[in-house]
């Protein structure tokens, strides 16, 4: 199985999504796709340049989450590859087919339609830079050991370090827009979030505060933010360009 091109998906409430999605366009610096979709429930957040690795899904029911599609050559073959590594099918779409990791992470296999260049990082007045670029997923300690080993096994990617012990990273290929990082939780259930990597978060968390989005907490490189409709993520002093933190190279 080969792994063409990742996409972070995010999957807003029906009542939230109007509102979901306005912040998100601007906080990407994108416009909105026209939207597809047995129910038009699907959007594309579109770069002003290179192909789109964000997109948008209005859910009926649930409160939402943020989710990965997998783009590849055979979906059905990619689907067997990762039951083979312990993931479950949990449904079918006309996009593809959606799964669940040995721990619950919820991903989707998804056709390749020939994307492949990387949008540049947007640069906002003040000469902040930055992108969305990775997708956390929490996992909580227990299952951790496993959703590291189910991952490098599924994209061939080996695993790293990263800045903390509770971190690891999928060393990727330049030609992929989205950065795969697993953090252990030592309570909860699996989740996860998008990172956006930024020259000087300060002015990037004064942006998104002007935007409606809120300050939960700060830890040294990153800040955990929350969204209007209280949706966390967070903003790091990660390089926008090669995703890496500062001292990393």
């Amino acid at each position: 199985m080969e792994i063409r091109w990742l996409s972070a998906v995010f999957d807003f409430p029906a009542d939230d999504f109007g509102d979901e999605v306005t912040f998100w366009r601007a906080i990407a610096g994108s416009t909105v796709s026209p939207p597809r979709g047995d129910r038009r429930q699907f959007a594309s957040l579109e770069p002003f340049t290179g192909d789109p690795h964000l997109r948008v899904q209005r859910v009926e029911t649930g409160v939402g989450g943020v989710h990965l599609d997998i783009h590849v050559d055979d979906v059905d073959d990619a689907a067997t590859v990762a039951e083979s590594l312990g993931a479950r099918r949990t449904g079918q779409t006309p996009d593809g087919v959606e799964m669940q990791s040995p721990a619950g992470f919820t991903f989707s296999m998804v056709p390749w339609n020939g994307e492949h260049e990387r949008s540049r990082p947007i640069r906002w007045p003040g000469d902040t830079i930055s992108i969305i670029d990775q997708i956390c997923v929490d996992v909580p300690s227990r299952r951790f050991d496993e959703e590291c080993t189910f991952f490098t096994r599924l994209t061939g990617w080996e695993l790293e370090s990263a800045s903390r012990p509770e971190f690891r990273a999928l060393h990727h290929p330049e030609s992929m827009p989205i950065r795969i990082l697993l953090q252990r939780m030592t309570s909860g259930s699996v989740g996860a979030h998008v990172d956006l990597a930024s020259t000087h978060p300060a002015d990037e968390v004064s942006r998104h505060e002007d935007w409606g989005a809120e300050v939960v907490s700060q830890h040294g490189t990153w800040t955990v933010m929350a969204d209007p409709t209280g949706r966390p993520y967070c903003i790091t002093a990660r390089n926008p360009r090669t995703g890496r933190l500062p001292d990393a190279g």
